[in-house]
Protein backbone atom coordinates (compact mmCIF):
# COMPACT_ATOMS: atom_id res chain seq x y z
CA UNK A 1 0.00 0.00 0.00
CA UNK A 2 1.55 3.37 -1.27
CA UNK A 3 1.87 6.34 0.90
CA UNK A 4 1.90 10.02 0.53
CA UNK A 5 5.44 9.91 -1.30
CA UNK A 6 7.07 7.37 -3.68
CA UNK A 7 7.65 4.59 -1.44
CA UNK A 8 6.69 5.53 1.97
CA UNK A 9 4.86 1.95 2.71
CA UNK A 10 2.78 1.09 6.08
CA UNK A 11 6.22 -0.84 7.52
CA UNK A 12 6.59 -1.27 11.33
CA UNK A 13 10.45 -2.58 11.32
CA UNK A 14 11.48 1.42 10.33
CA UNK A 15 9.70 2.67 13.47
CA UNK A 16 11.01 -0.37 15.33
CA UNK A 17 14.84 -0.47 14.43
CA UNK A 18 16.50 2.67 14.18
CA UNK A 19 17.09 4.16 17.75
CA UNK A 20 20.76 3.93 17.66
CA UNK A 21 20.28 6.70 14.56
CA UNK A 22 17.25 8.75 16.50
CA UNK A 23 20.09 8.64 19.76
CA UNK A 24 22.76 10.11 16.94
CA UNK A 25 20.17 12.86 15.39
CA UNK A 26 18.97 14.46 18.94
CA UNK A 27 22.17 14.41 19.83
CA UNK A 28 23.32 16.22 17.02
CA UNK A 29 24.25 19.68 16.55
CA UNK A 30 21.70 22.39 15.25
CA UNK A 31 22.55 22.62 12.11
CA UNK A 32 21.15 19.52 11.48
CA UNK A 33 22.82 15.90 10.74
CA UNK A 34 23.73 13.09 13.00
CA UNK A 35 26.97 11.90 13.94
CA UNK A 36 26.79 8.69 11.59
CA UNK A 37 25.62 9.47 7.69
CA UNK A 38 22.75 7.57 6.77
CA UNK A 39 22.99 3.65 6.27
CA UNK A 40 20.14 1.96 6.55
CA UNK A 41 22.17 -0.84 8.77
CA UNK A 42 19.06 -1.73 10.87
CA UNK A 43 18.61 -3.68 7.85
CA UNK A 44 21.13 -4.80 5.48
CA UNK A 45 23.43 -5.05 8.03
CA UNK A 46 21.54 -7.55 10.19
CA UNK A 47 20.22 -9.36 7.53
CA UNK A 48 23.71 -9.85 6.45
CA UNK A 49 24.68 -11.13 9.54
CA UNK A 50 22.20 -13.78 9.21
CA UNK A 51 21.89 -14.71 5.92
CA UNK A 52 25.12 -17.03 5.27
CA UNK A 53 23.70 -19.58 8.01
CA UNK A 54 20.42 -19.43 6.39
CA UNK A 55 21.66 -19.87 3.03
CA UNK A 56 23.43 -23.34 4.27
CA UNK A 57 20.72 -24.20 5.84
CA UNK A 58 18.51 -25.46 2.95
CA UNK A 59 16.19 -28.58 2.92
CA UNK A 60 17.89 -32.14 2.16
CA UNK A 61 15.44 -32.53 -0.84
CA UNK A 62 12.81 -30.25 -2.90
CA UNK A 63 9.52 -31.15 -2.33
CA UNK A 64 7.46 -31.91 -5.59
CA UNK A 65 3.40 -32.60 -3.82
CA UNK A 66 1.92 -30.22 -1.55
CA UNK A 67 2.13 -32.70 0.82
CA UNK A 68 5.97 -33.07 0.77
CA UNK A 69 5.99 -29.57 1.39
CA UNK A 70 4.15 -29.23 4.58
CA UNK A 71 6.88 -32.38 5.55
CA UNK A 72 9.24 -30.41 5.62
CA UNK A 73 11.43 -30.20 8.65
CA UNK A 74 13.52 -26.88 9.30
CA UNK A 75 17.30 -27.59 9.71
CA UNK A 76 17.67 -24.77 12.36
CA UNK A 77 21.88 -23.59 12.37
CA UNK A 78 22.61 -20.91 14.93
CA UNK A 79 23.23 -17.62 12.99
CA UNK A 80 23.29 -14.15 14.97
CA UNK A 81 23.17 -12.81 18.43
CA UNK A 82 21.17 -16.10 19.70
CA UNK A 83 19.47 -16.63 16.54
CA UNK A 84 18.65 -19.76 14.41
CA UNK A 85 18.40 -19.96 10.73
CA UNK A 86 16.98 -22.52 8.17
CA UNK A 87 15.03 -22.04 4.77
CA UNK A 88 11.53 -23.25 3.92
CA UNK A 89 10.81 -23.68 0.35
CA UNK A 90 6.89 -23.27 -1.39
CA UNK A 91 5.78 -23.33 -4.40
CA UNK A 92 5.48 -20.59 -6.74
CA UNK A 93 1.73 -22.11 -7.68
CA UNK A 94 0.00 -24.25 -5.37
CA UNK A 95 -2.06 -25.49 -8.08
CA UNK A 96 0.83 -27.02 -9.28
CA UNK A 97 3.59 -27.94 -6.37
CA UNK A 98 5.86 -29.78 -8.68
CA UNK A 99 6.48 -26.77 -10.81
CA UNK A 100 9.02 -23.69 -9.58
CA UNK A 101 9.39 -23.04 -6.05
CA UNK A 102 10.66 -19.94 -3.63
CA UNK A 103 13.21 -20.75 -1.02
CA UNK A 104 12.59 -18.34 2.19
CA UNK A 105 14.84 -17.18 4.82
CA UNK A 106 13.65 -18.02 8.10
CA UNK A 107 15.08 -17.23 11.59
CA UNK A 108 14.20 -17.89 15.05
CA UNK A 109 14.67 -16.81 19.03
CA UNK A 110 14.29 -19.78 20.73
CA UNK A 111 11.87 -19.31 24.24
CA UNK A 112 13.88 -17.60 27.36
CA UNK A 113 11.93 -20.11 29.33
CA UNK A 114 12.28 -23.86 27.45
CA UNK A 115 10.29 -25.59 30.48
CA UNK A 116 7.08 -23.36 29.92
CA UNK A 117 7.31 -23.11 25.80
CA UNK A 118 3.79 -22.72 24.67
CA UNK A 119 4.99 -22.99 20.41
CA UNK A 120 6.19 -20.23 17.95
CA UNK A 121 5.44 -16.83 17.42
CA UNK A 122 5.46 -15.65 13.39
CA UNK A 123 5.76 -11.98 13.06
CA UNK A 124 5.87 -9.90 10.04
CA UNK A 125 5.89 -6.09 9.83
CA UNK A 126 4.68 -5.19 6.38
CA UNK A 127 5.43 -3.07 3.95
CA UNK A 128 4.39 -4.98 2.20
CA UNK A 129 8.44 -5.35 0.51
CA UNK A 130 9.33 -5.74 4.87
CA UNK A 131 11.54 -8.00 5.70
CA UNK A 132 10.24 -10.39 8.31
CA UNK A 133 13.76 -12.06 9.09
CA UNK A 134 15.12 -8.09 9.83
CA UNK A 135 12.09 -7.55 11.96
CA UNK A 136 12.63 -10.77 13.88
CA UNK A 137 16.66 -9.60 14.90
CA UNK A 138 14.86 -6.70 16.82
CA UNK A 139 12.50 -9.44 18.82
CA UNK A 140 13.99 -8.44 21.79
CA UNK A 141 12.66 -4.83 21.17
CA UNK A 142 9.46 -5.64 19.63
CA UNK A 143 8.50 -8.89 22.07
CA UNK A 144 7.58 -8.29 25.45
CA UNK A 145 9.67 -10.59 27.71
CA UNK A 146 6.69 -12.17 29.13
CA UNK A 147 5.76 -13.44 25.60
CA UNK A 148 9.75 -13.83 24.81
CA UNK A 149 9.43 -16.54 27.37
CA UNK A 150 7.57 -18.90 26.21
CA UNK A 151 7.13 -18.36 22.54
CA UNK A 152 10.00 -18.87 19.48
CA UNK A 153 10.08 -15.54 17.57
CA UNK A 154 10.41 -16.32 14.41
CA UNK A 155 10.28 -14.25 11.27
CA UNK A 156 10.79 -15.12 7.39
CA UNK A 157 11.29 -13.27 4.23
CA UNK A 158 7.96 -13.35 2.33
CA UNK A 159 8.10 -14.57 -1.41
CA UNK A 160 9.86 -12.23 -3.86
CA UNK A 161 10.87 -10.07 -0.73
CA UNK A 162 14.71 -9.53 0.56
CA UNK A 163 16.64 -13.04 1.20
CA UNK A 164 13.85 -14.86 -0.48
CA UNK A 165 15.20 -16.97 -3.60
CA UNK A 166 14.09 -15.71 -6.56
CA UNK A 167 13.61 -11.93 -5.51
CA UNK A 168 11.79 -9.24 -7.21
CA UNK A 169 13.92 -6.49 -8.89
CA UNK A 170 13.13 -3.80 -11.17
CA UNK A 171 14.71 -0.80 -11.14
CA UNK A 172 18.79 -0.16 -10.00
CA UNK A 173 20.01 2.09 -7.81
CA UNK A 174 20.18 5.36 -9.52
CA UNK A 175 17.05 4.54 -11.45
CA UNK A 176 15.67 4.20 -8.30
CA UNK A 177 16.78 8.07 -7.10
CA UNK A 178 15.30 9.43 -10.32
CA UNK A 179 11.86 8.16 -9.57
CA UNK A 180 12.27 8.87 -5.78
CA UNK A 181 13.29 12.57 -6.67
CA UNK A 182 10.12 12.75 -8.96
CA UNK A 183 7.73 15.93 -7.93
CA UNK A 184 4.20 13.57 -7.46
CA UNK A 185 2.36 16.72 -7.27
CA UNK A 186 2.33 17.84 -11.19
CA UNK A 187 1.82 21.38 -12.07
CA UNK A 188 1.62 21.36 -15.45
CA UNK A 189 0.75 18.44 -18.52
CA UNK A 190 4.96 18.26 -19.09
CA UNK A 191 5.30 17.49 -14.82
CA UNK A 192 2.71 14.95 -15.40
CA UNK A 193 4.46 13.08 -18.19
CA UNK A 194 7.66 12.97 -16.20
CA UNK A 195 5.79 10.95 -13.38
CA UNK A 196 3.79 8.81 -16.28
CA UNK A 197 7.35 8.22 -17.44
CA UNK A 198 8.51 6.99 -14.41
CA UNK A 199 5.92 4.92 -13.48
CA UNK A 200 6.10 3.04 -16.76
CA UNK A 201 9.80 2.61 -16.27
CA UNK A 202 9.33 1.37 -12.92
CA UNK A 203 6.85 -1.82 -14.60
CA UNK A 204 8.62 -2.22 -17.30
CA UNK A 205 11.71 -2.83 -15.49
CA UNK A 206 9.59 -5.50 -13.26
CA UNK A 207 8.59 -7.16 -16.22
CA UNK A 208 11.61 -7.00 -17.96
CA UNK A 209 14.00 -8.21 -14.00
CA UNK A 210 10.65 -10.15 -12.52
CA UNK A 211 8.15 -10.93 -15.11
CA UNK A 212 8.43 -14.89 -13.97
CA UNK A 213 7.53 -13.58 -10.53
CA UNK A 214 5.01 -10.96 -10.83
CA UNK A 215 1.65 -13.30 -10.73
CA UNK A 216 2.78 -15.68 -7.70
CA UNK A 217 4.10 -13.16 -5.26
CA UNK A 218 0.48 -11.87 -3.97
CA UNK A 219 -0.64 -12.05 -0.44
CA UNK A 220 -2.97 -14.67 -0.17
CA UNK A 221 -0.15 -17.16 -1.66
CA UNK A 222 2.18 -15.70 0.92
CA UNK A 223 -0.32 -16.47 3.71
CA UNK A 224 -0.06 -19.77 2.02
CA UNK A 225 3.45 -20.35 2.63
CA UNK A 226 2.70 -18.88 6.60
CA UNK A 227 0.49 -22.09 7.14
CA UNK A 228 3.73 -24.35 5.52
CA UNK A 229 5.80 -22.87 8.22
CA UNK A 230 3.69 -23.65 10.69
CA UNK A 231 3.56 -27.03 9.68
CA UNK A 232 7.09 -26.86 9.84
CA UNK A 233 7.74 -25.32 12.98
CA UNK A 234 5.91 -27.99 14.86
CA UNK A 235 2.70 -25.66 15.78
CA UNK A 236 -0.56 -27.28 15.09
CA UNK A 237 -2.12 -23.84 14.96
CA UNK A 238 -0.66 -20.52 14.21
CA UNK A 239 0.19 -17.90 17.04
CA UNK A 240 0.62 -14.31 15.00
CA UNK A 241 1.58 -10.75 15.55
CA UNK A 242 1.07 -8.83 12.20
CA UNK A 243 2.23 -5.01 12.26
CA UNK A 244 0.70 -2.62 9.30
CA UNK A 245 0.55 -4.57 6.03
CA UNK A 246 1.12 -7.72 7.66
CA UNK A 247 -2.30 -7.46 9.03
CA UNK A 248 -3.88 -8.12 5.79
CA UNK A 249 -1.15 -11.19 5.73
CA UNK A 250 -2.42 -12.48 8.84
CA UNK A 251 -6.39 -11.64 7.83
CA UNK A 252 -5.98 -13.70 4.63
CA UNK A 253 -3.86 -15.94 6.91
CA UNK A 254 -7.51 -16.32 8.62
CA UNK A 255 -9.36 -16.31 5.64
CA UNK A 256 -8.23 -19.53 4.08
CA UNK A 257 -7.25 -21.39 7.51
CA UNK A 258 -9.60 -20.13 9.84
CA UNK A 259 -9.23 -23.57 12.09
CA UNK A 260 -5.51 -23.22 12.08
CA UNK A 261 -5.56 -19.59 14.10
CA UNK A 262 -4.43 -19.77 17.53
CA UNK A 263 -4.49 -16.49 17.99
CA UNK A 264 -3.81 -13.71 15.50
CA UNK A 265 -2.79 -9.66 16.98
CA UNK A 266 -3.35 -7.32 13.96
CA UNK A 267 -1.79 -4.50 14.55
CA UNK A 268 -2.16 -0.90 12.16
CA UNK A 269 -4.50 -2.49 10.70
CA UNK A 270 -5.53 -2.48 6.80
CA UNK A 271 -9.42 -2.75 5.81
CA UNK A 272 -9.70 -5.27 2.73
CA UNK A 273 -12.90 -4.25 1.54
CA UNK A 274 -11.50 -0.47 0.84
CA UNK A 275 -10.89 0.11 -2.79
CA UNK A 276 -7.17 0.87 -4.05
CA UNK A 277 -7.92 4.64 -4.85
CA UNK A 278 -10.19 4.97 -1.10
CA UNK A 279 -7.40 3.03 0.37
CA UNK A 280 -5.05 6.00 -0.80
CA UNK A 281 -7.24 8.65 0.16
CA UNK A 282 -7.79 7.53 4.03
CA UNK A 283 -3.80 6.99 4.08
CA UNK A 284 -3.44 10.53 2.85
CA UNK A 285 -5.55 11.73 5.28
CA UNK A 286 -4.05 9.37 8.23
CA UNK A 287 -0.44 11.64 7.33
CA UNK A 288 -2.43 14.85 7.71
CA UNK A 289 -3.87 14.14 11.11
CA UNK A 290 -0.24 13.21 12.42
CA UNK A 291 1.45 16.02 10.71
CA UNK A 292 -0.95 18.28 12.25
CA UNK A 293 -0.53 16.70 15.68
CA UNK A 294 3.09 17.11 15.06
CA UNK A 295 2.44 20.84 14.23
CA UNK A 296 0.30 21.45 17.38
CA UNK A 297 3.29 19.61 19.64
CA UNK A 298 5.51 21.40 17.90
CA UNK A 299 4.48 24.88 18.00
CA UNK A 300 4.48 24.90 21.67
CA UNK A 301 8.34 25.05 22.32
CA UNK A 302 10.62 27.48 22.30
CA UNK A 303 12.92 25.56 19.90
CA UNK A 304 9.83 25.25 17.22
CA UNK A 305 11.40 25.99 13.62
CA UNK A 306 7.48 26.23 12.08
CA UNK A 307 6.37 28.95 14.29
CA UNK A 308 4.57 29.19 17.47
CA UNK A 309 1.58 29.71 19.36
CA UNK A 310 -1.90 27.84 18.87
CA UNK A 311 -2.58 27.79 15.00
CA UNK A 312 -1.03 24.49 13.62
CA UNK A 313 -2.16 25.46 9.85
CA UNK A 314 -0.16 28.55 10.05
CA UNK A 315 2.96 25.85 11.12
CA UNK A 316 2.17 23.38 8.13
CA UNK A 317 1.67 26.44 5.51
CA UNK A 318 5.03 27.78 6.42
CA UNK A 319 6.84 23.64 5.75
CA UNK A 320 4.56 23.09 2.65
CA UNK A 321 6.38 26.68 1.57
CA UNK A 322 9.74 24.94 2.64
CA UNK A 323 9.39 22.12 0.25
CA UNK A 324 7.32 23.76 -2.52
CA UNK A 325 10.54 26.12 -2.66
CA UNK A 326 12.91 23.11 -2.47
CA UNK A 327 10.96 21.78 -6.01
CA UNK A 328 12.34 24.38 -7.97
CA UNK A 329 15.52 25.45 -5.63
CA UNK A 330 17.02 22.54 -3.57
CA UNK A 331 18.65 22.84 -0.36
CA UNK A 332 22.32 22.11 0.62
CA UNK A 333 22.89 17.77 1.36
CA UNK A 334 26.54 17.25 2.95
CA UNK A 335 25.77 13.55 2.41
CA UNK A 336 27.83 13.67 -1.38
CA UNK A 337 25.47 11.04 -2.47
CA UNK A 338 24.55 12.98 -5.63
CA UNK A 339 20.91 13.37 -3.74
CA UNK A 340 18.91 16.46 -4.73
CA UNK A 341 17.38 17.91 -1.12
CA UNK A 342 14.42 18.62 -3.35
CA UNK A 343 10.88 18.78 -2.80
CA UNK A 344 10.17 15.13 -3.24
CA UNK A 345 13.29 14.34 -0.84
CA UNK A 346 12.34 16.66 1.87
CA UNK A 347 8.98 15.54 1.77
CA UNK A 348 10.25 12.03 1.97
CA UNK A 349 12.28 12.68 5.15
CA UNK A 350 8.93 14.28 6.72
CA UNK A 351 6.89 11.42 5.82
CA UNK A 352 9.55 9.18 7.55
CA UNK A 353 9.16 11.28 11.04
CA UNK A 354 5.86 11.20 11.40
CA UNK A 355 5.78 7.17 11.66
CA UNK A 356 6.79 7.70 15.64
CA UNK A 357 6.59 10.25 18.18
CA UNK A 358 10.07 9.40 19.32
CA UNK A 359 11.15 10.86 15.56
CA UNK A 360 9.44 14.09 16.71
CA UNK A 361 12.72 16.06 18.19
CA UNK A 362 14.63 15.07 15.55
CA UNK A 363 12.15 16.47 12.91
CA UNK A 364 11.97 19.63 14.63
CA UNK A 365 16.14 19.56 14.34
CA UNK A 366 15.75 18.72 10.45
CA UNK A 367 13.38 21.30 9.93
CA UNK A 368 15.79 23.81 11.89
CA UNK A 369 18.75 22.91 9.69
CA UNK A 370 15.86 23.21 6.59
CA UNK A 371 14.80 26.66 7.00
CA UNK A 372 18.49 27.51 7.18
CA UNK A 373 19.38 26.13 3.78
CA UNK A 374 20.63 22.18 4.83
CA UNK A 375 18.23 19.79 4.10
CA UNK A 376 20.99 16.82 4.64
CA UNK A 377 18.88 15.03 8.02
CA UNK A 378 15.68 15.18 6.10
CA UNK A 379 17.19 13.77 2.97
CA UNK A 380 19.07 10.67 5.33
CA UNK A 381 15.45 9.98 7.27
CA UNK A 382 13.88 9.48 3.73
CA UNK A 383 16.48 7.31 2.37
CA UNK A 384 16.57 5.07 6.08
CA UNK A 385 12.83 4.56 4.87
CA UNK A 386 13.51 3.36 2.08
CA UNK A 387 16.80 1.39 2.62
CA UNK A 388 18.92 3.17 0.64
CA UNK A 389 22.63 2.60 1.24
CA UNK A 390 26.40 3.48 1.23
CA UNK A 391 27.19 3.90 -2.58
CA UNK A 392 23.30 4.24 -3.80
CA UNK A 393 22.29 0.71 -3.02
CA UNK A 394 18.59 -0.19 -2.32
CA UNK A 395 17.39 -3.40 -0.95
CA UNK A 396 14.71 -4.88 -2.69
CA UNK A 397 12.15 -3.40 -0.32
CA UNK A 398 10.74 -0.73 -3.01
CA UNK A 399 10.51 -3.11 -5.93
CA UNK A 400 9.15 -6.00 -3.81
CA UNK A 401 6.54 -3.32 -2.08
CA UNK A 402 5.21 -2.12 -5.47
CA UNK A 403 5.24 -5.64 -6.64
CA UNK A 404 2.75 -6.87 -4.35
CA UNK A 405 1.23 -3.80 -4.02
CA UNK A 406 -0.08 -3.89 -7.85
CA UNK A 407 -1.50 -7.37 -7.48
CA UNK A 408 -3.49 -7.17 -4.26
CA UNK A 409 -5.67 -5.22 -5.54
CA UNK A 410 -7.23 -3.86 -8.67
CA UNK A 411 -5.86 -0.76 -9.91
CA UNK A 412 -7.75 1.29 -12.65
CA UNK A 413 -5.66 1.31 -16.16
CA UNK A 414 -6.66 4.56 -18.33
CA UNK A 415 -5.04 8.08 -17.05
CA UNK A 416 -8.13 9.79 -17.09
CA UNK A 417 -9.57 8.25 -13.80
CA UNK A 418 -6.38 8.99 -12.17
CA UNK A 419 -6.51 12.28 -12.47
CA UNK A 420 -9.84 12.48 -11.19
CA UNK A 421 -8.65 10.38 -8.20
CA UNK A 422 -6.09 12.64 -7.41
CA UNK A 423 -8.14 16.02 -7.68
CA UNK A 424 -10.44 14.13 -5.39
CA UNK A 425 -6.96 13.12 -3.46
CA UNK A 426 -6.14 16.53 -3.18
CA UNK A 427 -9.27 18.15 -1.64
CA UNK A 428 -8.95 15.76 1.09
CA UNK A 429 -5.91 15.94 2.51
CA UNK A 430 -4.51 18.74 0.66
CA UNK A 431 -0.39 18.07 2.09
CA UNK A 432 -0.41 14.42 1.09
CA UNK A 433 -3.25 13.63 -1.12
CA UNK A 434 -2.29 14.34 -4.68
CA UNK A 435 1.18 12.82 -3.56
CA UNK A 436 0.19 9.53 -2.82
CA UNK A 437 -2.21 9.21 -5.80
CA UNK A 438 0.28 9.76 -8.26
CA UNK A 439 3.01 7.66 -6.45
CA UNK A 440 1.06 4.17 -7.34
CA UNK A 441 0.78 5.54 -10.97
CA UNK A 442 2.86 2.08 -12.05
CA UNK A 443 -0.37 0.03 -10.79
CA UNK A 444 -1.94 1.12 -13.75
CA UNK A 445 0.76 -0.37 -16.35
CA UNK A 446 1.76 -3.27 -14.28
CA UNK A 447 2.16 -6.47 -16.32
CA UNK A 448 -0.10 -8.67 -14.19
CA UNK A 449 -3.63 -7.55 -13.75
CA UNK A 450 -5.65 -8.61 -10.50
CA UNK A 451 -8.87 -9.35 -10.05
CA UNK A 452 -11.18 -8.59 -7.50
CA UNK A 453 -10.74 -11.00 -4.67
CA UNK A 454 -13.83 -12.21 -2.08
CA UNK A 455 -15.17 -10.37 0.56
CA UNK A 456 -12.96 -12.10 3.52
CA UNK A 457 -14.85 -12.82 7.09
CA UNK A 458 -12.52 -15.65 8.41
CA UNK A 459 -15.42 -17.35 9.54
CA UNK A 460 -14.81 -20.30 11.84
CA UNK A 461 -11.93 -18.61 13.04
CA UNK A 462 -11.63 -17.61 17.20
CA UNK A 463 -11.28 -14.10 18.40
CA UNK A 464 -8.86 -12.08 16.10
CA UNK A 465 -7.43 -9.18 18.18
CA UNK A 466 -7.48 -6.03 16.25
CA UNK A 467 -5.49 -2.75 17.14
CA UNK A 468 -5.56 0.66 15.82
CA UNK A 469 -3.43 3.86 17.06
CA UNK A 470 -5.89 6.49 17.21
CA UNK A 471 -2.97 8.91 15.12
CA UNK A 472 -1.56 6.44 13.18
CA UNK A 473 -0.04 8.55 9.98
CA UNK A 474 0.15 5.20 7.70
CA UNK A 475 -2.88 2.96 8.74
CA UNK A 476 -5.58 5.14 10.03
CA UNK A 477 -7.88 4.50 13.02
CA UNK A 478 -10.69 3.53 10.95
CA UNK A 479 -9.26 0.71 9.34
CA UNK A 480 -8.87 -0.82 12.27
CA UNK A 481 -12.57 -0.18 13.36
CA UNK A 482 -13.35 -1.56 9.98
CA UNK A 483 -11.37 -4.71 10.02
CA UNK A 484 -12.88 -5.46 13.48
CA UNK A 485 -16.60 -5.39 11.95
CA UNK A 486 -15.43 -7.32 8.55
CA UNK A 487 -14.09 -10.40 10.40
CA UNK A 488 -16.76 -12.56 11.82
CA UNK A 489 -14.84 -12.83 15.03
CA UNK A 490 -12.79 -9.20 15.07
CA UNK A 491 -12.12 -7.96 18.62
CA UNK A 492 -10.69 -4.01 18.72
CA UNK A 493 -8.70 -2.56 20.53
CA UNK A 494 -7.49 1.54 20.28
CA UNK A 495 -5.06 3.51 21.57
CA UNK A 496 -5.27 7.23 21.65
CA UNK A 497 -1.23 7.49 20.69
CA UNK A 498 0.61 8.85 17.80
CA UNK A 499 3.05 7.10 15.44
CA UNK A 500 2.29 4.10 13.50
CA UNK A 501 1.21 0.85 15.06
CA UNK A 502 0.54 0.39 19.11
CA UNK A 503 1.91 -2.79 20.57
CA UNK A 504 5.18 -2.15 22.44
CA UNK A 505 5.11 1.46 20.70
CA UNK A 506 4.70 3.07 24.96
CA UNK A 507 1.32 1.85 25.93
CA UNK A 508 1.23 -0.29 29.46
CA UNK A 509 -2.50 -0.56 28.36
CA UNK A 510 -2.28 -1.59 25.03
CA UNK A 511 1.19 -4.49 25.87
CA UNK A 512 -0.48 -5.82 28.83
CA UNK A 513 -4.10 -6.52 26.92
CA UNK A 514 -1.80 -8.08 23.84
CA UNK A 515 0.30 -10.01 26.26
CA UNK A 516 -2.58 -11.39 28.38
CA UNK A 517 -4.28 -12.50 24.99
CA UNK A 518 -0.93 -13.86 23.25
CA UNK A 519 -0.01 -16.24 26.18
CA UNK A 520 -3.49 -17.23 27.74
CA UNK A 521 -5.90 -16.08 25.06
CA UNK A 522 -7.88 -13.65 27.16
CA UNK A 523 -10.37 -11.48 24.68
CA UNK A 524 -10.76 -8.50 25.98
CA UNK A 525 -13.74 -6.14 25.30
CA UNK A 526 -13.95 -4.62 21.61
CA UNK A 527 -13.81 -1.43 21.38
CA UNK A 528 -11.37 -0.42 24.61
CA UNK A 529 -9.63 2.72 23.55
CA UNK A 530 -6.28 2.62 25.78
CA UNK A 531 -5.43 6.73 26.99
CA UNK A 532 -2.32 8.39 25.94
CA UNK A 533 0.81 7.84 27.50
Amino acid sequence: MRSPVRGAIQFAAFVAATAALLASCTAAPAAGHPAAAGTPARHTAAAASASPAAASARPAAPPVTLAGYYAQKLRWQACAKGFQCARLLVPFDYSRPGWRRFSLPVIRLPATDPAQRTGSLVINPGGPGGSGVSYALEARSVISAAVRARFDVVGFDPRGVGGSEPAVHCLDGPQLDTYFETDDIPADPAQLATVVSESKLFADGCERDSGSLLPYVGTPDAARDMDVLRAALGDRKLTYLGKSYGTYLGTWYAQLFPSHVRALVLDGAIDPDASAFSMNIVQAEGFEVALRSFAADCMTRADCPIGHGADATAGIARLQALITKATSQPLVNNLGNGQPANGALLLNGVVAALYSKGYWPTLRSALQAAFAGDGTLLVELGDLLYERGPGGRYTNLADANMAVDCLDRPWPRGLAAWRSAAAAAAAAAPQFGEAIMWGSLPCAYWPVSSPAGPAIRAAGAPPILVVGNKRDPATPYRWAVALAGDLASGVLLGWNGDGHTAYMMGSSCVDGIVNRYLLSLAVPLSGIVCPAS
